[in-house]
């Protein structure tokens, strides 16, 4: 019977040893580094109210280039992230649509630091309070990369909501399909406020910080969670 098992075990192929997932990493440092650098930045702007505008903005005047900075960089390790979930998820529901979709929010974030948006709210000094005509870098800005880049964000909420309740991890489930519902209630006020139309055009700079904020802490914690397993003993 010894030999029996001994010759048994040799015949079963070893288990190849596990590679950790450290793209998965790049989903906690995306979030908080960039609030972070925008905190920063919105400290020391004369004429800029994040109450009124838009995180875009500040990508706007003499130095601007430290907001393209912060959506490049929340661009690459967004993309990066993806690639590292697409990994974690598979085989199994979510594995390829939700890293697809957050690709697409990746290079919104890309987008957005490439084609800066314009003016709006009087911000920066001396433009309209109004939105003008747009440019063509402006409605790159908005219509190609921002409104598919959150419209990709939420879709993945919703994805990995449901994902996660086909894999039985019911809180996870519940809390991305929240995320989902308040993310798409604030961008949606926040589109409103920005157009100057109604009253939410005072607040439109708070509804989007509020939406953004939302975001990035659910991604952050599902890279929190997706790193945990990675990590277990019990991992496929």
């Amino acid at each position: 019977m010894s030999a029996t098992r001994t010759l048994i075990a040799a015949a079963t192929p070893a288990r190849p040893p596990h590679r950790p997932n450290r793209l998965l990493r790049a989903g906690l440092l995306a979030g908080p580094l960039f609030v972070a650098a925008l905190l920063v930045e919105q400290a020391f702007r004369d004429g800029y109210d994040p109450m009124r505008h838009p995180v875009s903005s500040l990508a706007l005047g003499p130095t601007g280039w430290t907001q393209i900075v912060n959506f490049l960089v929340a661009g690459v390790l967004c993309l990066a992230f993806a690639v590292g979930l697409r990994r974690a998820l598979r085989p199994g529901p979510g594995a390829a649509a939700a890293p697809l979709l957050l690709a697409v929010w990746a290079v919104g974030l890309l987008g957005a630091g490439v084609f800066s948006t314009d003016p709006v709210g009087g911000y920066p000094a001396g433009t309209p309070l109004a939105p003008a005509p747009p440019t063509w870098h402006g409605r790159l800005h908005d219509v190609a990369f921002s409104l598919p880049g959150f419209v990709a964000l939420i879709a993945a909420m919703f994805v990995l909501a449901y994902a996660y309740a086909r894999r039985r991890t019911r809180i996870w489930s519940a809390y991305s399909a929240l995320s989902g519902i308040a993310t798409l209630t604030l961008f949606t006020l926040t589109t409103i406020g920005f157009a100057q139309v109604g009253p939410f055009a005072a607040t439109a700079g708070l509804l989007q910080r509020l939406t953004v904020t939302v975001g990035w802490l659910w991604l952050a914690l599902i890279a929190a969670r997706e790193t945990r397993a990675d990590r277990s003993p019990q991992r496929p």
